[in-house]
């Protein structure tokens, strides 16, 4: 027993002999708190910490120092303040002095040592990458690169952008979006050939990304380049569901560039791809009215109402200005705005020329305030005139304020006092 105590003992010293160390003094590290404060969103703190961090005299990395003061000044928009850390940081980087990381030494093996007769069985050789200091220091300068890009664009400085992504060698084009960027920096610098190079170039580095396309059609639209317009336009859609909104987009563009008939070629395409968008109807019957085809604008209104009721009201009026007066009542008694609805009514029945049913809807106008309008009072009174109720009729027309109205409203009062002198006047 005592034996195998002392074993035992032997074990321990062993042990704590190889793995023991002096206790260190315990010391803050301010760079891991600021790195938490800054992901916690906390700048003024993680900015204190770096300060810190700064006046502890401690062997610091520079450029991580100076990069996240780069960060927190982008993410307070100090975009000045923070291209100059940036810059700072790549400074740093360039006078950094790397060294190799440290290998790990194996622990808690002792134990096993001392009671194996055994060999230990030849573990396989792991083949660790090369130390390359130079291919560190690029990675991180490029790094910071892509970052200053992005600052420079969101200071308005786009050639800056542009240079810096250039700077970040094969970080500069590792993905489509840095291709966007680069476009967007050159189309705002009025650079129009070299935002679309840049796009071209996108393209053929990621040919499955949308973005470069859509981008692309949006460029050629503001260039006035139709025709190419409509080709990116279609190679976007191809590679992606298009939706309904995407083809009213490329419509309005056209129509926008004044080739409405070309937008109605793309609205038609889309009303058979999608049945159900109203807002397709809509515009396409606009494009229609604005060629002179009011009756094929009523109907696609009325198809469009049939999709979204909100559009009824339109679809009626577009009937009462065909003269299509008896679509126009039924589709006006579809509609649910009661307000909306009553005033389109008297509308209708004003070009139906029934000023009996006018009168009849005297209280709803009255319930609903419709007669603060001086366009409703009037066709009140002059519903009233033809009905040859000239009392009423002069009540409601002395309570017009509206000074084009008013003059018509003095021909009318005239008349009335005509007709009173001599009814023959009034046959």
């Amino acid at each position: 027993m005592l034996k195998t105590l002392s074993i035992w003992s032997l074990v321990l010293f062993l042990i704590y002999s190889l793995e023991a160390k002096e206790p260190e003094e315990q010391t803050v590290n301010h760079m891991e708190i600021a790195a938490m404060m800054y992901y916690d969103g906390k700048y003024d703190k993680a900015l204190e910490e770096l300060m810190q961090a700064k006046d502890s005299h401690m062997d610091i990395e520079w450029n991580k120092y100076y990069a996240m003061r780069g960060l927190i000044f982008l993410k307070e928009e100090k975009y000045q303040e923070s291209i100059h850390e940036f810059l700072e940081a790549i400074k740093a980087l360039q006078k950094k002095v790397y060294t190799p990381p440290s290998e790990d030494k194996p622990k808690k093996e002792v134990l096993f040592s001392v009671f194996s007769k055994d060999k230990k069985a030849d573990k396989p050789v792991i083949k660790k990458p090369i130390f390359d200091p130079e291919k560190l220091r690029k990675d991180q300068i490029e790094e910071i690169h892509i970052y200053l890009s992005q600052v420079y664009y969101k200071a308005g400085q786009y050639i800056n952008a542009v240079q810096a992504l250039d700077a970040a060698g094969d970080k500069g084009q590792g993905n489509a979006s840095l291709f966007t960027l680069r476009a967007e920096c050159y189309w705002k610098a009025d650079q129009k050939g070299s935002a679309l190079e840049a796009l071209n170039r996108g393209t053929l580095l990621f040919p499955d990304d949308v973005t470069l396309l859509k981008q692309k059609f949006y460029y050629f639209g503001e260039l006035k380049l139709y025709q190419a317009a409509i080709k990116a336009a279609k190679a976007y859609m191809k590679k992606i569901p298009a939706k309904a909104e995407e083809y009213i987009i490329l419509a309005q563009m056209l129509a926008g560039g004044g080739e409405s008939k070309e937008a109605i070629k793309i609205l038609e395409e889309a009303k058979l791809k999608f049945p159900s968008s109203a807002n397709v109807y809509i515009l396409l019957g606009h494009y229609y009215n604005q060629n002179d085809m009011p009756y094929t604008t009523a109907d696609l209104f009325e198809k469009g109402s049939y999709c979204d009721p909100k559009y009824t009201k339109e679809a009626a009026e577009m009937y009462r200005r065909n003269g299509l007066l008896a679509h126009a009542l039924y589709l006006n008694s579809k509609m649910t705005d009661k307000i909306e609805k009553t005033k389109q009514k008297v509308a209708i029945y004003v070009s139906r020329g029934e000023f009996e049913m006018i009168i009849g809807l005297r209280d709803a106008l009255d319930r609903y305030g419709l007669l603060n309008d001086d366009n409703i009072r009037y066709a009140l009174a002059y519903s009233y005139y033809m009905a040859k109720d000239y009392e009423s009729a002069e009540a409601h027309l002395k309570k017009i304020q509206d000074d084009e109205l008013f003059s018509k409203a003095t021909v009318i009062r005239k008349n009335i006092e005509k007709c009173r002198s001599n009814s023959l006047e009034c046959i």
